[in-house]
């Protein structure tokens, strides 16, 4: 595995060590104990599957940048450009890191990555994502931090510094581990597979329910049936009746076969009505309940029936209000620990660019670059470079317009324009 290298060369744990901190069991999430709630399970169900993929996605396509809150100024060449946009480990590339983090920390609460330094300079060279299931938060005696990492493999117990893993928890109890959407969501995500299973039955089934087979005839008794090897064994006459009309009838390809009954038997359908149980319904209120705990839109998961004002809207929220709240965390984490003290202390900070979003709409993006050059806060190389391009001569100068001026100045230069001819 991609950990398996310099995970081995971390120091062994020592000492006594405190009970693992494990919200296995937590009070009140009882019901959504996630040994029953498979990861792979709730990942077939569509709606799970697209918000998960969504918000992973949406994490990972933003661009990393590291800019010193002092000055404003973004440091293109800074030392950790090799993990935060280059590879951040020789396997991965900077989205399918991200987006497996993304991944870890919606489906199971917690994302770890241990962070490979230099021994010389202690600077991160590398980024590993460490299996979530594998790592326990812990404390020590006096009361500190640590991870504990069981290797699946050789069965090794690792302890790792704080400073030394990145820990992305989603909504937490206790500040220390996170509880996944999965098991927060665990009745609402159940039933809507128990809705698909019966939705498959179905279908399976012909699309049709089941009937009742009558006879005059008593059929409590055995009878004898011949195998295809020629041996004979004995069932009762009900369920071999059962099982013949099913054989024939029930399954994909065998629906509107014509049945031929004899010895008196009657069939007599057990009708069913979508309308009555308001099947249809009840599956676009399932949609909508798992969107709620992963908060996003029914139009980014092909579902509802907005209008194209209430989608854009929507969609703006969904950047406001779910993913800014997963970025930040993420930005805060990772200063705090890729960073070295003397960086933290000058100004640096990791950062995601947020605008990135404004690229699927042109006009949007187009009137905020216009609206920005006017102001004087942007010139045509700032423009450029955000749409990739290269600068242009004299494309560094900035420009603003007359027609505004400082309040404390505005007598003398509104005498200035006047006495203009």
């Amino acid at each position: 595995m991609i950990f398996d290298r310099g995970i081995r060369k971390a120091p062994r744990a020592a000492g006594r060590v405190m009970g693992p901190l494990s919200l296995s069991s937590p009070q009140g999430w009882t019901v959504g104990d996630e040994s029953t709630l498979s990861r792979e399970g709730a990942m077939k169900i569509s709606t799970v599957n697209r918000c998960v993929e969504l918000r992973s996605a949406s994490a990972a396509v933003l661009p990393v940048y590291v800019m010193n809150e002092n000055s404003k100024e973004r440091l293109t060449g800074h030392r950790l450009g090799r993990v935060l946009w280059g590879r951040p480990n020789e396997a991965m590339t900077r989205f399918d890191y991200e987006k497996l983090m993304g991944c870890h920390k919606l489906l199971r609460g917690n994302a770890y990555a241990w962070i490979v330094r230099d021994p010389a300079s202690a600077g991160p060279v590398e980024l590993i994502p460490l299996p979530p299931d594998c790592v326990t938060p812990y404390l020590d005696q006096a009361g500190r931090l640590w991870y504990l990492f069981f290797h699946p493999n050789t069965g090794q117990l690792t302890r790792l510094s704080p400073a030394d893993v990145l820990h992305y928890k989603e909504y937490s109890e206790d500040g220390i581990a996170g509880i996944s959407v999965l098991r927060r969501a665990a009745q609402t995500i159940r039933a809507a597979q128990a809705a698909q299973e019966y939705e498959t039955d179905v279908y399976a089934n012909g699309g049709r329910p089941s009937g009742v087979l009558t006879a005059e005839a008593d059929l409590n008794g055995d009878t004898t049936v011949t195998l295809p090897d020629g041996s004979t064994r004995t069932v009762r006459q009900k369920d071999f009746l059962r099982q013949e009309w099913e054989s024939v009838h029930s399954g994909p390809g065998k629906r509107f076969r014509v049945a031929v009954l004899d010895l008196g038997l009657k069939y007599q359908p057990i009708a069913m009505n979508n309308a009555d149980v308001q099947f249809v319904e009840s599956k676009e209120i399932r949609v909508a309940d798992v969107c709620r705990f992963f908060g996003v839109p029914l139009h980014l998961v092909y579902a509802g029936k907005q209008s194209y004002d209430s989608n854009e809207q929507n969609s703006i929220e969904f950047v406001k209000y779910t993913l800014q709240p997963d970025v930040t965390p993420r930005e805060q984490e990772d200063t705090g620990k890729l960073l070295l003290p003397f960086e933290r202390a000058r100004g640096e900070r990791v950062k995601r660019e947020m605008k990135v979003f404004l690229r699927g709409d042109t006009a949007a993006q187009a009137a905020w670059y216009k609206a920005l050059r006017e102001v004087g806060a942007y010139s045509v190389d700032d423009i450029r470079a955000l749409e990739d391009l290269p600068n242009v001569p004299g494309g560094g100068g900035r420009y603003a317009s007359w027609n505004y001026g400082p309040l404390e100045t505005w007598g003398e230069l509104s005498a200035q324009r006047a006495a203009v001819p």
